[in-house]
């Protein structure tokens, strides 16, 4: 039995559940949701988490296992671990690092010690088995594309990096000369920090030379487009999307956006003097890759320190 811990972001949660399910837990998932004054302020001023987040998520009977995930979700794991509750930080937990039995931290957070794991990429829950299985669904559906085929993931404005109109534009004018020149087929999903007047571009742009762009409805098509893609372009404004494109075995480029951020910067420039990674420049070129992808290493070391190789 175990609990995760975490805010409501669709990139916390997949960190945590992809751990989990890597390990073999069945954990429950509790979306903390901070109270005023706390929800404007860093996690990383919280000295009373139970003040930020109220009792509930302090009531027994607890788990033997907590998993925070984030700043929040670290601050709960840390104040209820005891005797006999075990916390476990997903992400640099921007405090004590011994408040924690382990800590999975990502190579560009620059943090080590003896309960650190340090991991290449974000966690997530990209296996050649949900690859394999999303193939078989989604091959059909994208058998009227060109080939090459092209994914393209898009993130958003972050509030560190800019993703408007200026960009969209410039990424809609690079993706149809590649489509023009290189006679690739193209998919195209956003996520939910999509601006809706980049997708509108991108579809005005594109759509006529034949690209898909989702639409939001019907079946999620985000495994499918990593599973059948021959290339993926992501955006370099998320970890998270750029750890799941590199889990596949294909190459993967970023699209730079305008802004700044010291670890997303570190990260994908990583990955760029790895060699798994290139940056966009309105062509296509494919090239031998393999994939980069900790998550199981991380969840055999959660499993051998946590004592659950026998569980």
């Amino acid at each position: 039995m175990s609990r995760i811990f975490a805010t409501d972001l669709a990139g916390l949660r997949t960190q945590a559940l992809g751990l989990a399910e890597a390990a073999g837990l069945e954990p429950d998932l509790y979306t903390l949701v901070p109270r005023p004054p706390w929800d404007r302020l860093s996690p990383a001023f919280w000295a009373w988490p139970r003040l930020a987040v109220g009792e509930a998520p302090f009531r027994g009977p607890l788990p033997p296992l907590v998993m925070g995930v984030g700043g929040a979700g670290a601050r709960v794991a840390a104040a209820l671990r005891g005797p006999d509750v075990r916390a476990v930080a997903i992400q640099h937990p921007r405090m004590a690092l011994a408040k924690f039995d382990l800590v999975f931290a990502a190579r560009h957070d620059g943090i080590s010690g003896p309960n650190v794991v340090i991991t290449r990429t974000a966690l997530h829950g990209v296996t050649p088995a949900r690859l394999a299985a999303a193939k078989a669904v989604w091959m059909p559906r994208f058998a009227g594309q060109a080939r090459p085929l092209v994914a393209v993931l898009l993130g958003g404005a972050n509030g560190r990096y800019r993703f408007g109109v200026a960009e969209a534009k410039a990424l809609a004018a690079s993706l149809a000369e590649m489509m023009r020149r290189d006679h690739v087929g193209l998919v195209i999903t956003p996520s939910r920090r999509t601006a809706p007047e980049v997708v509108t571009i991108l579809r005005h742009a594109l759509g006529g030379l034949g690209a898909w762009i989702w639409d939001g409805a019907g079946d999620n098509p985000y495994f499918g487009m990593l599973a059948c893609a021959d290339a993926i372009i992501v955006t370099a404004d998320s970890v998270s999307m750029v750890s799941e494109a590199v889990a596949t075995n294909v190459p993967v480029y970023l699209v730079r956006l305008p802004g700044r951020s010291a670890r997303i910067g570190a990260f994908m420039q990583a990955l760029v003097n790895d060699g798994r990674v290139r940056d966009f420049a309105g062509r296509l070129a494919l090239w031998d890759t393999s994939p980069v992808n900790d998550t199981a290493m991380a969840a055999a070391m959660l499993r051998r320190r946590m004592g659950l190789e026998n569980a």
